[in-house]
């Protein structure tokens, strides 16, 4: 929240210790993003969240935040490993 935008090579990782009911809202965040919620790798949900006004929810036990358009091609049900680097 607060930024006027974010990196191409950027990425925000949220892990949760089990898989439950997860949202996001883009309340004081003025671009979109890309959002991809994962279960155990999976993906179970990938939106793109307009600014200001965006949300979205899903299960997952891992959230991943992405610049818009970085997850065009992801799609329920890929696997996607998160390596720190």
């Amino acid at each position: 929240m607060f930024r006027r935008s974010i990196p191409d090579d950027y990425a925000l990782v949220f892990r949760f210790d089990e898989p439950a009911s997860r949202d996001l809202h883009m309340l004081f965040v003025p671009f979109a993003i890309d959002a991809v919620w994962l279960v155990d790798g999976e993906v179970t949900a990938v939106e793109r969240l307009r600014p200001w006004l965006g949300l979205g929810k899903a299960t997952a036990d891992t959230v991943v935040e992405l610049p818009a358009g970085a997850a065009t091609d992801v799609e329920p049900g890929d696997e996607v490993a998160v390596v720190d680097g």
